[in-house]
């Protein structure tokens, strides 16, 4: 396959960068590092102290010093809700071309083919890696122990829907394909078989490993352990600025969405459900907003608590150096900004993850990317850095040039993330136009392209507006461009590349997309 000799141009500045950091493709193979990747759930990267975008009392000091350590990523985003994202990750693929994959009997049932939707880890396991698992399962009733995992403890709410809803205590896990109920605070508990998993035990000490670590904090039911509730008590957050509306020139169901109203003081509370009850969440009508930012942060203290556990079995061990040290979440979480307390919908309040790369000695430390990424691109740099070779057709791009050059201005290459609701693969072939098939989230169906400091979001709803927002002068997305005459243009372009893009991704609803509300106007 040719490649343009201006690509070629472009990379080799941050290939040589890269080279010298990590020795070169040769001297990586010669000693393969681990991955430790850690997973968080329904976290807003507001509730990260590094961010700088939450409340200023907010202190989660191990995450910081990881980034601080490493390379900090502005947005990345890996899927609307929680089962997408975890799908693109085990495939390399969006949502869209997840093949075989399929919600199934009572929520959150579902399965998939392993023969048609083959995952990742496999073929670390394959080529040389040890797996591991530990955590929330939330893809398919099957989870892959002794094809993907080598070692696993999940809580696999697929296989168990009417344990579902036991986020923090009285889960029934299952060890290494055997399930039992298991005392405690789930957190401390994932936290602690991390650590042994990470100390040696349970794997084979002359392999690499890729451990999984995926928390299913601060998710609702959003409970604090013990030891932290009411510790931020008495705290304040700034309330967005939109958390009741109005919202001109933006998509008519924030209306169906709102989920805050404003008190008898004048300040904001949780409204009556707006939408349907059943995801375990923590909608309680009448919760004060400073009330729920200091749950969700005391539910988060108990994470940040692991993850120095964890990063210090690490050091302790003698594996830093050679360890690929990853923290993101599965999505967002809105809270209150755009009227939402929920994920699903397209602005980076309530989808936009958070993103740490650290690997010490190999990559800079202390740097932050204004670059976003999307799921496929982490899985292809997992797979380049172990240098695992994948035999079907991946997503992602490339983006060893930003993680050896996190501020470069030279990075030209659009991003696509889409929300098909529950639907993956041939599934999407059909865009629903009845309400009942839209997501719990009450958010339609949507396709999301970054572009440099512009997002697009295309709708799919037949004559609804498009979004159009520039990140840099309004990080909080409250004016549509998409609205003002003078972007028409841009917006050709955008709906152009972004098409492309789902083309290039294999959507299989490209040809499909409803007319926007600028192409039914005269």
């Amino acid at each position: 396959m040719k490649i343009a000799l201006s690509y070629l141009i472009f990379l080799l500045p941050a290939w040589v960068a890269w080279s010298a950091q990590t020795g070169g493709v040769g001297k990586m193979g010669a000693g393969r590092p681990n991955i430790l990747f850690i997973f968080a759930d329904d976290q807003s990267y507001k509730t990260l102290g590094c961010y700088g975008a939450g409340p200023e009392w907010i202190k989660t000091p191990h995450i910081d010093g990881l980034a601080k350590r490493g390379v900090r990523f502005e947005r990345s985003y890996f899927g609307a809700w929680c089962m997408p994202s975890r799908a693109a990750l085990l495939t390399g693929r969006l949502q869209h071309a997840v093949t075989s994959m399929t919600m199934a009997g009572e929520y959150p049932g579902s399965r998939y083919d392993p023969v048609q939707c083959p995952f990742v880890p496999a073929q670390f396991r394959q080529q040389g890696y040890q797996t591991a698992q530990i955590g929330k399962w939330h893809t398919g009733t099957d989870t892959g122990f002794g094809r993907d995992w080598d070692y696993q403890i999940v809580w696999n709410r697929p296989g168990h829907p009417e344990n579902a809803g036991n986020y923090y205590t009285g889960q029934i896990l299952t060890f290494n394909g055997v399930d039992r109920l298991a005392p405690g605070y789930s957190t401390d508990n994932y936290t602690q078989w991390a650590i042994e998993y990470v100390q040696g035990q349970h794997r084979d000490p002359d392999k690499p490993w890729y451990l999984w670590l995926c928390y299913g904090a601060i998710h609702g039911p959003t409970t604090p352990a013990d030891r932290h509730k009411g510790t931020l008590a008495g705290r304040r957050a700034p309330v967005p600025a939109d958390i009741v509306g109005p919202w001109p020139d933006k998509p008519s169901y924030l209306e169906k969405t709102k989920a805050w109203m404003l008190g008898a003081d004048g300040q904001p509370v949780m409204a009556s459900k707006a939408r349907k009850a059943g995801n375990y969440d923590s909608l309680m009508p009448g919760q004060s907003y400073d009330s729920w930012i200091q749950q969700v942060n005391e539910c988060m203290a108990a994470v940040d608590e692991g993850v120095g556990r964890v990063l210090a079995a690490l050091a302790a061990s003698g594996q830093l150096d050679n360890t690929l040290v990853v923290y993101a979440a599965d999505q967002g979480y809105g809270l209150g900004e755009h009227g939402f307390n929920q994920k699903v919908a397209p602005y980076d309040a309530t989808i936009a993850s958070p993103l740490i790369v650290s690997w010490r000695g190999k990559i800079p430390e202390g740097k932050v990317c204004p670059h976003p990424v999307n799921a496929p691109d982490l899985v292809d740099f997992f797979c380049r850095t172990a240098q695992v070779q994948i035999p079907w057709k991946m997503h992602g791009r490339d983006i060893r040039p930003l993680l050896a050059n996190p501020e470069t201005k030279d990075w030209k290459s659009p991003l696509l993330m889409t929300h098909t609701s529950r639907n993956y693969g041939a599934e999407t072939a059909v865009i629903p136009t009845d309400e009942s098939l839209i997501s719990s989230g009450g958010v339609p169906w949507y396709a999301l392209l970054r572009d440099g400091r512009e997002k697009y979001v295309r709708n799919f709803v037949a004559g609804e507006t498009e979004e159009l927002y520039d990140l840099e002068s309004d990080p909080e997305e409250l004016t549509n461009l998409a609205a003002r005459p003078a972007y028409a243009g841009r917006l050709r372009d955008l709906r152009r590349k972004t098409i492309a893009e789902l083309r290039r991704t294999e959507a299989p609803f490209v040809d499909r997309l409803p007319p926007t509300k600028a192409e039914l106007a005269p």
